[in-house]
């Protein structure tokens, strides 16, 4: 077990700031004051790129072994980074509870490991280390605490993909024959914890780029994939899909574009109904790297900017300031869990968004809107 030697506390400067946002309908556009950004930045600026929420549980992750913890819906955080000679970059965290967690480092070879903590990130065991030097790995999810499934980038002409049925204390190899052979340039990539999602009923989805755009789907738990073209930005190698997400009805969406474009005009969402998929008009605003969605209430972002739809998905409005001045940058992931938001991106940026203040009648239209 590795012991963390710092376990203070990190105090939260709030910076709040009302927000005004446009709500789209099919027969009206109307206007509502929502709930605001509670906004913090974590020590030594690091880059967060993992998020995770269980109840008032938050977690993030991400550069330099970075993890930090909060027990009380974002009020306060403490610092519950890996203390070990390996230092490797968090991208993504599987959370069961208020206690246990594993995160995933990305990095070629031993980079990519998997770390486990069974007392809220107090010590660290190590779980899973790659072997290959080619390794890569991008991203994991879990249907429960025991079943899970990781994605790698390709070391032979195929994506590496695992499974494991004992909470990630040994994975196998789905056998090639069992994913498509990958496209000429093709990647995945790490950016947010959101390029492979897991559903119920044991479906999973993965997402890629590479002057491609991409969606697997299995719906046996990872055994089997297929493969299809999704209509979003992916005219280069850095293009494509960078994350997935659902919606309340377990309605699969792919988002992306392209990191060296970030704030260029291009489709950046696209979902899957009737049998194929279709691009969304959310507005084109350029690169898009995570997504989530709790009740019909979903919000997507990326570095440059964030959005929000209050129809699961259907029609999306810019999420922006009303305060002069402020800033609307985005972040690189998000995450939630009963209506309250995590999100978290550079230079340690964390922002928290909850939804769960009825008794405020200010937002009593918000939340009449969030039962529908």
């Amino acid at each position: 077990m590795l012991k963390n030697s710092l376990s203070y506390f990190v105090i939260i400067t709030f910076i709040l700031f009302p927000s005004i946002f446009t709500i789209n309908h099919a027969s009206a556009t109307t206007m509502a004051n929502v709930p605001q950004w509670q906004l913090a930045q974590m020590p030594n600026n690091p880059s967060l790129r993992g998020s995770a929420v269980i109840n008032d549980s938050l977690w993030v992750s991400g550069s330099n072994n970075s993890v930090f913890v909060s027990q009380d819906a974002g009020q306060t955080w403490q610092d519950k980074s890996v203390k070990h000679g390996i230092k490797t970059d968090f991208r993504d965290i599987a959370l069961f509870d208020k206690h246990t967690a594993i995160v995933m480092g990305v990095g070629s070879g031993n980079q990519s490991i998997l770390y486990k903590t069974i007392n809220g990130g107090d010590s660290w065991q190590l779980l899973y280390q790659n072997k290959d030097k080619k390794g890569f790995f991008d991203s994991i999810a879990f249907w429960n605490e025991q079943q899970g499934i990781l994605l790698g980038d390709p070391v032979d002409g195929f994506y590496i993909v695992k499974l494991t049925q004992d909470g990630g204390k040994t994975w196998r190899r789905v056998a090639k024959n069992m994913l498509p052979e990958i496209l000429e340039k093709e990647a995945a990539f790490a950016a947010s914890g959101n390029t492979l999602i897991v559903g119920k009923q044991g479906k999973a989805w993965l997402t890629t780029g590479g002057f491609s755009a991409s969606v697997y789907q299995s719906v046996d738990f990872g055994e089997n994939w297929q493969r299809n073209e999704v209509p979003i930005y992916s005219e280069t190698q850095t293009a494509g899909g960078y994350g997935l997400a659902l919606n309340r009805h377990q309605q699969i969406f792919v988002f992306g574009g392209d990191y060296l474009q970030r704030s260029a005009k291009y489709a950046n969402l696209a979902t899957y109904h009737s049998g194929e998929w279709h691009k969304i008009n959310a507005g084109d605003h350029g690169l898009r790297t995570a997504m989530t969605c709790q009740s019909s209430l979903c919000l997507m972002t990326g570095k440059t900017g964030n959005d929000i739809s209050f129809n699961s998905g259907k029609t999306w409005s810019v999420f922006r300031s009303a305060k002069k001045g402020a800033s609307d940058d985005g972040f690189y992931t998000i995450a939630g869990d009963n209506l309250l938001f995590l999100a978290a991106g550079a230079n340690g940026n964390i922002g928290v968004l909850s939804f769960k203040s009825k008794s405020n009648k200010k937002f009593k239209d918000v939340f009449s809107r969030l039962k529908k």
